[in-house]
């Protein structure tokens, strides 16, 4: 490990001029010799790195999408070469690098963290081994030997006999203790976050040499944790369980707001928002827009989770638009007016009689007053008798109409042919 940490040796100043910034701040309020000021400054370090980190993660997300797009293609090729294991990986990798994409993405933000993490353990063994690193000079060597995280020293180590433990002012017990609950911890929060991203953002629809990978190094890490921890000094331990902790955190809100495709935490993400939004009528924040975008694109491709929340939206009269925005749904709309008002139905003009039919006039104005003989018409009286008679031939016509007697010749269909 040491030769390891030589190798990174040329940022050893600039970490070490970081963590003495931090103690002098922290030193000023707990005191310059205390375990908080020098395992605060090691936390305060670990932050500030990973908030440098945050565009790679953001870069490691995207990355990750992009190989969700692949999942129909992967499966194809699953399907097509599943008798032939190497022709089946040759296909991925072209795949992959058809897509610009890289399966191991995921494994960025530990591999750009490696530099730091090395070069704070060489500035902690400089420490436990009484010797100068960086900018840490004899005063601060001194002061940092004599920091105590939980009565363990920060240069002490699981693997310490008890003449250092007594040279560092410890009792061996207390190291090992307090080293042994780290190191659980350290790996403990490993191995949740690494199986809370296969059990709930993963899609398990298709299975991918990515997804097999993803599960080994689920069980990988952890050991892989505990069999260096009982070699790694206090402050490294500390530093380790605080980027595990942020990891965990970080992946935890990703989960909640941005799952995968397919996954079981796009399901309950899309539970949630079909009650935000068939609540509100609208999507608020851009990232349920991104969401709701992509999946209106998808079209007949959608998953299971998708559809029902396609349906929901239809149900509760809504539509999901192309730009990721929820207006009311085409039935809605109609059935108001701009005012919100319900709209008038439309009514279906009434049935002529047949003698109108026949006759050719205009509907009455008012079917509530018809005409009756003892009215007076303004026709002349020459043409009365013929008026008559047309009345009575439609009256007759009528009841016969009414009781259902088709007697005598039929009457042209057309007026004007009569």
């Amino acid at each position: 490990m040491d030769t390891i940490a030589s190798l990174f040796s040329f940022i050893t100043t600039p970490v070490s001029w970081v963590i003495v910034q931090f103690h002098t701040v922290y030193g000023a309020i707990f005191g310059p010799d205390t375990g908080w000021a020098w395992g605060l400054s090691i936390v305060s370090l670990v932050i500030l790195i990973r908030i440098c980190l945050i565009p790679l993660f953001v870069k490691q997300i995207k990355a990750t999408r992009a190989m969700q797009t692949l999942q129909p293609e992967m499966k194809k090729i699953q399907e097509r070469y599943k008798n032939d294991k190497q022709r089946q990986s040759e296909e991925m990798m072209k795949l992959y690098k058809d897509a610009g994409t890289n399966p191991l993405s995921s494994c960025l933000p530990i591999l750009a963290q490696s530099p730091f993490f090395f070069a704070l353990y060489h500035v902690l063994n400089g420490i436990a081994s009484g010797d100068t690193v960086g900018v840490i000079n004899q005063s601060l060597l001194e002061s940092a030997q004599k920091a105590h995280i939980f009565g363990a020293p920060l240069a002490s180590k699981f693997l310490d006999s008890a003449d250092t433990a007594t040279k560092l002012g410890a009792s061996l017990t207390d190291i090992r203790v307090v080293t042994a609950i780290m190191i659980v911890l350290m790996s403990g929060s490993q191995f949740y976050t690494q199986r809370q991203l296969m059990t709930k953002n993963v899609d398990t629809t298709v299975k991918t040499p990515f997804m097999q990978q993803q599960k080994m190094l689920m069980y990988v890490f952890p050991i892989m944790f505990a069999f260096f921890g009982i070699r790694f000094p206090v402050g490294v331990l500390v530093y380790w369980l605080t980027t595990n902790v942020w990891t965990m955190g970080q992946q935890m809100y990703v989960i909640h707001n941005n799952p995968t495709p397919g996954s079981k935490a796009q399901a309950a993400y899309l539970e949630r928002l079909t009650k935000h939004v068939t609540s509100h009528g609208k999507t608020r924040r851009r990232s349920e827009k991104t969401i709701v975008k992509a999946i209106v694109a998808k079209g007949r491709d959608r998953n299971d989770a998708e559809r029902q929340f396609i349906n929901a939206l239809s149900k509760a009269g809504l539509a999901a638009q192309a730009d990721g925005t929820v207006v009311k749904g085409e039935a809605q709309v109609a059935a108001q007016t701009e005012d919100g008002a319900a709209a008038p139905r439309r009514q279906q003009p009434k049935r002529q009689t047949k003698s109108q039919r026949q006759s050719g006039g205009p509907k009455q104005a008012d079917d509530s007053t018809p005409t009756t003989s003892l009215e007076k018409s303004d026709e002349p009286q020459d043409d009365k008798p013929a008026a008559q008679q047309a009345s009575k031939s439609g009256s007759g016509a009528r009841s016969k109409a009414q009781s259902g007697q088709r007697k005598g010749p039929q009457r042209p269909k057309s007026p004007s042919k009569k």
